[in-house]
């Protein structure tokens, strides 16, 4: 059975009919049609559905921007570059979002003007025909889809591309449709000139045979995890520094750390493509700007800067009031509720008591940092691992961080002396930039305050995830933040929080292995009914909490500055992402 009807709700409890997808968003320039909004605010803020297209919603190319012109280049001022540009290795929504131009998979959103999300064929015909109560997914290439180079994408770039996310060097992209296929527990790859037998190749045809029913399969392929590699061109580890490309853009050169640039891929066919229009020349990533530096350049808005945006950079701390209080400024601010929740694991295999987790959570300085990041206009502070917006979503504070948000000192210390740990060391891992060393004062402070010793260490953003993920870290916590791979539970309690899911590489950052917790994901994974499974995802938030295992810091609100010559800055509500391929730049 085809799932295309533009109207068709997922109604299994793996996924929720819901998205975390926002129509709080706001925004506008002169050349864009953004609707300029008041402030967001995550708490009451409304969810979308994200529906699935039909072949025609499939079918390019994509709409016109109105106003928009082709030609010129697109800057952007950013911290720092990717650690991947592998897809297999892709799991950092920057990676994802700055690999939209140029990486394309068998599905994808296609994106409105409003923010909106539907899920369609990206190189697919459809976003797929499900069988046997969804243990069986199709998927047919279109004609005309092309690498780079010109030749054609084929089947066995199909077969390739999903046998290699099996290959031992993969150890940071996501591992669902690993997971899934039927012998990929045992599979290692194709480099060794071994099939696997669940991936069935017939001309322009790929069909997944999987181990358990997943709805939802063809959300999991709209992952830029999932972007298809060019088999003949698959240099292994070499291919995360520059990928082949069958986007409307390929890469032209790459200086790590300091640039990235795109230029127009001429094989591209934009009759191929429903979700990507592509009106500049060129984009010129820049990276090496701390927030301060880069808002002061937009907010000067000379010479090239005009032609300026973001992809990670937000308006810096020290900016937010004079930004958001003045009309010139604030009308060139994209602002978004975004679907993640910020928060800090604890590693449950270095901090064993959870009275010790306890007291971590009791003493955070939650107002504190909420003002250094620049107050409410940016943050709201998080209580739970869910975000607001989130389908199954329940209220709750279980250590007082809304009634007592600058943190309780006396309850933590109290805890630790029930633990015997009074003076219990911490290494707490941040990554560098100004704002953060900031914060890693108050947070030192607010611990020692309650008893703790406190190490900070600095690492570096590029590397940052990369290194947290390993399991023989020596840290005892760190900043991380996580939204829905797809609209539903399972995809931000089982790669975040299930045992199952420990191992280098791996997003579960607190090795958390709790029997209860791993048997409470797995049975809601398998509940029908989407409000029933939903209530279940809530409460396994819950009982995450009670174990402590981490401290919910904030949920984020985005505001994403550009110059005045960028047209049409709108929010990809599916990726969570500044929208690059509705871009153009002025004349």
């Amino acid at each position: 059975m085809s799932f295309s009807r533009r109207n068709f709700l997922i109604a299994t409890g793996v996924v929720a009919a819901s998205s975390s997808v926002l129509t709080a968003c706001g925004g506008s320039n002169d050349g864009g049609s953004s609707k300029k909004n008041s402030a967001p605010k995550v708490s009451g803020s409304k969810t979308q559905e994200i529906l699935v297209g039909t072949k025609a919603d499939s079918t390019g190319p994509a709409a016109e921007v109105t106003g928009a012109v082709k030609g010129g280049t697109l800057y952007s001022l950013d911290q720092f570059d990717m650690d991947h540009m592998d897809p297999a290795q892709i799991y950092v929504s920057t990676e994802a979002a700055i690999t939209v131009p140029i990486l394309r998979g068998l599905t994808g959103y296609k994106i409105d003007n409003k923010g909106g999300a539907t899920l369609v064929g990206d190189l697919a015909t459809d976003a797929g025909t499900m069988k046997d109560a969804g243990k069986t997914w199709s998927f047919t290439l279109k004609d005309g889809v092309k690498w780079e180079d010109g030749s054609e994408i084929s089947g066995d770039d199909l077969r390739h591309t999903f046998e290699r996310g099996f290959a031992s060097f993969v150890t940071e992209g996501p591992r669902y449709v690993q997971q899934f296929l039927v012998g990929g527990d045992k599979y290692k790859g194709p480099y060794e000139g071994k099939k696997l037998d669940s991936l069935e190749v017939e001309g322009k045809t790929i069909t997944f045979r999987l181990n358990e029913p997943r709805a939802d399969f063809n959300f999991t392929l709209a992952m830029r995890g999932y972007a298809l590699v060019n088999k003949k061109h698959d240099t292994k580890e070499k291919y995360d520094k520059q990928p082949f490309c069958n986007g409307p853009y390929k890469i032209e050169s790459r200086s790590i750390g300091k640039s990235l640039t795109y230029v127009r891929n001429e094989h591209w066919d934009p009759a191929t493509d429903s979700i990507r229009n592509n009106y500049p020349d060129k984009y010129v990533f820049q990276f090496g700007f701390q927030p301060l530096a880069a808002t002061d350049r937009f907010i000067a808005d000379s010479g090239k800067d005009q032609y300026a945006m973001t992809i990670f950079n937000e308006v810096a701390a020290e900016r937010i009031a004079q930004v958001l209080t003045n009309p010139q400024y604030k009308k060139r601010v994209l602002n978004a509720v975004d679907t993640a929740t910020y928060y800090w694991p604890i590693n449950t295999t270095r901090i064993t008591d959870v009275k010790v987790r306890q007291a971590i959570n009791w003493a955070w300085p939650h107002q504190q940092l909420q003002t250094i990041r620049g107050g409410a206009s940016s943050t709201e502070i998080a209580t739970t691992i869910f975000s607001p917006v989130t389908p199954g979503y329940q209220k709750f504070d279980l250590y007082g961080a809304t009634t007592k948000p600058g943190g309780d000192p006396v309850k933590a210390k109290a805890l630790l002396k029930e633990a015997g740990k009074e003076g219990q060391k911490l290494v707490i891992a941040w990554q560098t930039s100004d704002n953060a060393l900031k914060q890693a004062v108050a947070v030192k402070n607010a611990l020692e305050k309650a008893g703790f010793t406190v190490v900070n260490k600095q690492i570096d953003k590029s590397t940052f995830y990369t290194q947290i993920g390993k399991i023989d870290n020596d840290f005892d916590m760190f900043a991380a933040g996580w939204s829905p791979d797809w609209p539903n539970g399972y995809s931000v309690f089982y790669p975040c929080w299930s045992g199952e899911n420990i191992g280098d590489g791996r997003s579960n950052y607190a090795q958390l292995k709790d029997p209860s917790v791993d048997k409470a994901i797995n049975a809601a994974s398998a509940i029908a009914d989407t409000e029933a499974a939903n209530k279940a995802w809530g409460a396994i938030d819950r009982q995450i909490m009670e174990l402590a295992a981490t401290v919910p810091d904030y949920h984020p609100l985005r505001n994403w500055m550009h110059g005045s010559k960028v047209g049409n800055v709108v929010y990809d509500s599916a990726n969570t992402c500044v929208a690059l391929c509705k871009m153009y730049a002025m004349k």
